[in-house]
């Protein structure tokens, strides 16, 4: 275990490290001149020059990466180049909107898709199960934004349950109010998340009950149901929490689309609005971020699924 330990945290930060030059070298190739964002469009080329000798945009590029690199591996994200604020405060403030709708989304994709999977292969040849199966798949093939606007209407427009967009100005103050304008969004990745992992659940299900395992324990006495559920369900839910990094995931690139559509003031709406005032700094900070934590997220499945899965164990020994 201490060995699997060791590779997965230098397989990690490796990640981080080719993640880091990724997101450092396509940022730069985005057209656009930060400096002249600043200075606007009535600045001379001296101006325009003596900004970006300020922010240290005419140092060379390598050295432009190792000084960011080590800020952010020191904790030190740096200020915005456009609004002059810390980073790592202004993406701590957004994360208040972005990781309880990512909680949220996930706890409906789990809620949707854990029994209805199993009920789905359980009862396969079933019409209801057919249907469900049927719907699962036109949900996973929905576009976000078409789901969005399909849920502002009918929830918002026509029957008036929840609010269409926005948030509190308050933040969390009101917790109801902060819940309720997140429902919305989060029922749109939700359940196209669930749909998702609807099929993968189903799937694994129905090769439980196929497992030697499963049709031993039916031999010695088990009803299917019984058999099932002691001997086959434990294996799905190890399946499932190896598929809940690549699930939390897609619901972070879920919100990034979401929030623009619900007007959050989370994140992936900072994102947006970053990119197009070409703040460099903060926009590959705030990636950087993002992406660090869907791979510690995904080591920390792989290391939760090694510890509780005695066949991996055995495997090592």
């Amino acid at each position: 275990m201490s060995r699997f330990l060791v590779v997965r945290a230098l397989t990690l930060l490796a990640g981080l490290f080719l993640a880091s030059l990724i997101i450092f070298v396509s940022l730069r190739l985005l057209p656009g001149d930060v400096a002249q964002v600043i200075g606007g469009t009535s600045a001379s080329p001296s101006q325009v020059e003596a900004i970006r000798e300020r922010l240290g945009l005419n140092v060379p590029l390598p050295l432009q990466y190792l000084d960011w690199l080590g800020g952010v591996f020191t904790g030190q994200l740096g200020n915005s180049v456009v609004s002059g604020t810390p980073i790592a405060a202004e993406i701590a403030q957004k994360a208040q909107v972005t990781v309880p709708l990512t909680i949220y989304s996930l706890a409906i994709a789990l809620i949707v898709a854990l029994p209805l999977g199993v009920f789905a292969a359980y009862r396969r040849k079933a019409l209801p199960s057919r249907v469900i199966s049927v719907l699962g798949v036109i949900a996973a093939a929905v576009p976000a934004v078409w789901a969005g606007l399909l849920g502002i209407v009918l929830f918002s427009t026509w029957l008036g349950w929840l609010p269409s967009q926005g948030f509190p100005r308050d933040g969390w103050a009101d917790p109801l109010a902060a819940i309720r304008s997140l429902t919305l969004p989060a029922l749109t990745i939700g359940l196209i998340e669930g749909a998702v992992l609807f099929r993968f659940v189903k799937s694994a299900t129905l090769s439980a009950i196929g497992a030697e395992h499963v049709r031993t324990a039916m031999s010695r006495g088990y009803t299917r149901l019984g058999a099932l559920v002691r001997h086959g369900l434990p294996g799905v839910g190890l399946s499932v929490i190896s598929m809940l990094g690549l699930q939390i995931a897609g619901l972070l690139v879920g919100a990034v689309v979401i929030e623009q559509l619900f007007s959050l003031p989370g994140l992936g709406r900072m994102l947006v609005f970053d990119v197009g005032q070409r703040d460099l700094i903060k926009v590959q900070s705030t990636l950087f971020v993002l992406t660090a934590v869907i791979l510690a997220l995904g080591a920390l499945v792989d290391v939760v699924h090694r510890l509780i899965d005695p066949r991996l164990r055995v495997e090592e020994q």
